[in-house]
């Protein structure tokens, strides 16, 4: 597809890493796709659905997708801006070796029993840093195996990622918020703008979003906009600019919520992924 693109940032013995991007052209759903391998594909920018029979996650940066492999799917992009994610494939005994049982249907072959879960700020930072350090080439192979492997543990670590248990209905609700959510980052929403947009009541949707999530609305567009300051990061000279840009009511405000979620100023995080 011309609005498709694919970069190999690293292949070696144990994994692959790829930097995949889709201009989102077609709003519906895809002609039938199908992974060649198992991977773990990290939204790091924009927001697509993934459709698997009648199953469907939505992908974003607060999110890891599982696609097993020989497993067919379908894509949509409700949302217009395309999608960009860091997608790792690692060797099948390693994967074996850190995927907690839980994880995996039973069978001969590899396979995560969902479609997606939730990561924590950590692991959106270990993918910044990952992409970045391989993207300008100033992290090493094996350094990077590292932050894969890192990455991966932590993504699909019990103590460290949140399994939506909600039944269809909640968690449909709760994508429909998260299309709101990410259509303008920039865009200060409040809970009843929200509540009309997808069709139901405040009180209703912040219990449903947070039974769903794990988290409640507001932390959850908190972390979406951070997730996009990693993203932009190095393109950035003005960072208080970055901040505004994202929706934050000045330079202090996003110091301070970057700070809080990934332990260290936004500058010292632009340093560190320019200088890895």
């Amino acid at each position: 597809m011309s609005d498709f693109a694919v970069r190999t940032l690293l292949r070696t013995r144990s994994l692959t890493v790829r930097d995949v991007a889709c201009a989102g052209q077609c709003r519906h759903q895809s002609a039938e796709e199908c992974a060649g391998a198992t991977e773990l594909v990290f939204p790091y920018r924009g927001i697509f659905a993934r459709h698997l029979g009648r199953d469907q996650a939505v992908g974003e940066a607060n999110q890891v997708l599982f696609f097993n492999a020989a497993e067919s799917y379908r894509v949509s992009h409700p949302v217009a801006g395309g999608d960009a994610s860091l997608s790792l494939s690692i060797r099948e005994d390693l994967l074996r070796e850190i995927a907690p049982p839980p994880l995996l249907q039973r069978g001969a072959g590899l396979a995560f029993r969902r479609q997606r879960q939730r990561i924590d700020a950590r692991s959106q930072a270990l993918v910044a840093l990952l992409r970045h350090g391989l993207a300008q080439g100033t992290a090493q192979a094996l350094e990077a195996e590292s932050l894969a492997l890192t990455l991966v543990q932590r993504a699909l670590g019990p103590r460290t990622s949140h399994a939506a248990e909600a039944g269809i209905a909640p968690q449909r609700l709760a994508d429909r918020v998260k299309l709101v959510l990410a259509s303008d980052l920039s865009r200060r929403l409040t809970l009843g703008e929200i509540a009309a947009a997808v069709g139901g009541s405040p009180v209703y949707l912040t219990q449903v979003f947070r039974k769903v999530e794990g988290m409640p609305l507001y932390r959850y567009q908190l972390r979406l906009r951070l997730a996009r300051a990693l993203d932009l990061l190095p393109r950035y000279e003005d960072l208080t600019q970055l901040g505004l840009d994202l929706g934050f009511s000045s330079h202090s405000h996003f110091s301070a919520a970057f700070r809080e979620a990934y332990g260290r100023s936004p500058s010292e995080f632009r340093r560190s992924a320019l200088a890895h």
